[in-house]
């Protein structure tokens, strides 16, 4: 370990790079290897700050699974070297990418703090300056016996720092983009930065190797339950080739139509061999089979609920453990499991 607290700072894209051309006013990437030039108060803090840039940068838009491994590659190689990761991704995936990450980084006791901005680095009203800054103080922030505050994988914006497999993108127009419906904040920025330590998840014990996991299986579709959906459709969608798992977005608690040919459509799905996860359309709350009738036909039929998992994470789940096993039942007993703090177990 470096004697000065030393912080890799990750640009892959995104709004939070871009600088405005003083006279075509166009939008361009800037060189962060020249950060502490553009932004000096960071030398303050008196870190060593490297950078690595992405070249070509990613349109958060293009983000797959080989960005998810580079990124975790480039983790994994530089792991030993620094106490802290900053990735700047721009807004629209960073909730799929920082939940992939949750579960690809393994127990990782280190924190790798995604950010962004809504508004370029480069304009005047940006809120790029101020999330930078604070997820480089999160990342390098360490306890009386000198380990990291927050070993997790997280997202800090507008001065939040949220569980990464936990958030969700909320608006496209103000600053604060994302919301943690159903789990609490890791820490607030104020004046202070204060850190709930009850709900940050720490090892049992220290200095355990990174044992990044690299295979992924992306074979998943995402239903969204609407009223007046076709059984054609459905029907047409349950039977595509290739697929191992559906996530299944339903109403409210996890209700569905109550007619007897979309369970039918849905128990032609299982029969085939495929998973089906049940996750709520709902913002906030949890999935409860047992609540409603229409819940539990589902469940009768061998549907997975998905608690209080969100679509992204649950999503990254499945690419995880369909990536690591063959046997449905392992997969499903998981499902059910809080693995990296993205469930809240009942």
């Amino acid at each position: 370990m470096q004697d000065k607290t030393s912080i890799l700072l990750v640009y892959t894209g995104g709004t939070i790079g871009m600088k405005q051309d003083p006279v075509s006013f166009d939008l361009r990437p800037f060189d962060f290897s020249q950060i502490l030039e553009e932004m000096p108060e960071l030398k303050k803090f008196g870190y060593r700050i490297d950078t690595y840039s992405f070249d070509p940068v990613i349109d958060s838009s293009d983000v797959d699974i080989e960005f998810w491994k580079r990124l975790t590659r480039l983790i994994e190689e530089h792991y030993d070297s620094y106490d802290g990761f900053v990735i700047l991704h721009g807004t629209d995936t960073m909730s799929f990418s920082a939940s992939a990450l949750s579960f690809m980084l393994g127990d990782i006791e280190k924190p790798v703090i995604f950010t962004g901005s809504q508004l370029p680095i480069g304009m005047l009203r940006t809120d790029g300056k101020e999330n930078l800054i604070s997820s480089i103080e999160i990342a390098a922030s360490k306890d009386k016996d000198g380990h990291p505050m927050v070993p997790e994988v997280c997202i800090y914006f507008e001065s939040q720092l949220y569980r990464g497999n936990r958030t969700t993108k909320y608006t496209a127009e103000n600053f604060r983009a994302f919301r943690s419906a159903n789990y609490p904040v890791l820490a607030e920025a104020g004046i202070h930065i204060k850190f709930n330590t009850a709900f940050i998840r720490y090892p049992e014990t220290w200095g355990k190797p990174l044992r990044p996991v690299y295979d992924l299986d992306p074979s998943v579709l995402i239903i969204k339950v609407i009223p007046g959906m076709k059984r054609e459709l459905l029907d047409s969608l349950v039977s595509i080739e290739g697929i191992r798992a559906i996530v299944l977005e339903t109403y409210g608690s996890g209700n569905a139509p109550s007619g007897k040919w979309f369970t039918d459509c849905i128990k032609k799905a299982i029969d085939r061999g495929l998973i089906v996860l049940n996750i709520t359309q709902c913002q906030a709350g949890r999935v409860d089979m047992d609540a409603y009738s229409t819940g539990k036909s589902l469940k009768n039929i061998g549907v997975t609920g998905g608690g209080d998992c969100t679509t992204e994470a649950a999503v990254a789940k499945l690419f995880f453990l369909l990536g690591q096993y063959t046997d449905n039942k392992i997969i499903i007993d998981l499902l059910k499991k809080n693995i990296r703090g993205e469930l809240t177990e009942v």
